[in-house]
């Protein structure tokens, strides 16, 4: 794996996960508080982060124009 990030092609593409991925888990975890789930079970947690990303996708909406 090593071999294929170091590539010129896989240097690309994990440049893009900066760009695409992580800032996603980042305002979650730094700026909604999200560093653990309150709730206990697969079917709550799962109902709990759809909400996170329900409110984040909202909130790029918001930012881009669509809620006027």
């Amino acid at each position: 794996m090593q071999v294929r990030i170091d590539a010129p092609e896989g240097r690309q593409a994990y440049g893009r996960r900066f760009a695409t991925v992580e800032p996603v888990f980042g305002n979650l975890r730094a700026n909604k508080r999200l560093d653990r789930f309150t709730l206990r079970g697969r079917t709550k947690v799962s109902g709990q982060w759809t909400l996170y990303c329900l409110v984040h996708n909202i909130e790029k909406l918001a930012h881009a124009g669509y809620a006027a």
